[in-house]
């Protein structure tokens, strides 16, 4: 092993932080003794833990922090042999290091638990929402497919003659689905309300439901109340909350069974 490969090999460290035995210890003197770079290697070490304690540990002097070990020793009838006080200091530093190391640690290891932790978060949010957007759209589905159900053109009216809706009318259940893909916003403060009409006698018109959450409906497919015998359906546009008759100079669509 050449010099580079002594150096690079952690060795060095582990003698300036006290850990080595004492014939490791004994060997790496040796090695400073005869070899320069080796030895410039071990005082750069040295200088870096000093001045990294100095950077992060209470202003206390190497002396002043021999003195008050001394005191604890003594205190405590432990014989120990005196080191010199830039080893003193140096163990010092060492403990310091490792300590911040271990903080380091802890933090970045709770810094990635809770980045998984919000990232699960949000892979269930999307689980989530796509799985209702799943049932949704196959809802849809079974309501276009169902041989059951008929389908009613509404076509646009006077107001708005590029306007267009279908109702999908179930006569066995009464169920009603209103298509409203073909309406456009309504404007602040107004809501689309559906009407079923009967036409025999005279004209019959029955609520059925209003379109609210117009906007945030992205499949603009709304399920109203059930009608029972309705021979026509119409669409108006009415203040917020709906109205008990339909104003009919806002009758956007219009269509028969």
């Amino acid at each position: 092993m050449d010099n580079k490969e002594y150096i690079e090999s952690g060795i060095l460290e582990l003698f300036v932080f006290g850990s080595l035995n004492e014939q490791e210890n004994k060997e790496v003197q040796e090695m400073a003794s005869k070899h320069q770079d080796i030895h410039d290697e071990i005082v750069a070490i040295e200088k870096a833990v000093i001045n990294l304690s100095q950077s992060v540990a209470p202003h206390l002097s190497a002396k002043n922090y021999e003195q008050i070990r001394q005191k604890l020793l003594e205190k405590h009838n432990v014989i120990q042999m005196k080191p010199t006080q830039s080893r003193a200091y140096l163990g010092w530093a060492a403990s310091i290091v490792m300590l911040l190391g271990a903080a380091f640690m802890y933090v970045q290891m709770n810094s990635s638990k809770t980045e998984l932790l919000d990232k699960n978060k949000e892979l269930e949010n999307s689980v989530t929402i796509l799985d209702a957007k799943k049932k949704a759209t196959e809802s849809i589905l079974d309501v276009i497919r169902d041989q059951n159900n008929t389908v009613v053109t509404l076509a646009g009216q006077a107001v708005s003659p590029t306007s267009y809706a279908k109702a999908y009318y179930n006569k066995q259940t009464k169920e009603v689905y209103i298509d409203a893909a073909g309406l456009p916003e309504p404007p602040e403060g107004k809501v689309y309300q559906i009407w079923a009409l009967k036409l025999q006698p005279v004209l019959t018109p029955t609520s059925i439901g209003l379109l609210e959450n117009f906007t945030a409906e992205e499949t603009r497919v709304f399920k109203v109340a059930n009608a029972d015998g309705a021979e026509a359906f119409g669409i108006t546009l009415e203040p917020a909350g709906g109205s008990a008759s339909p104003t009919m100079e806002q009758l956007y669509t219009l269509g028969k069974v």
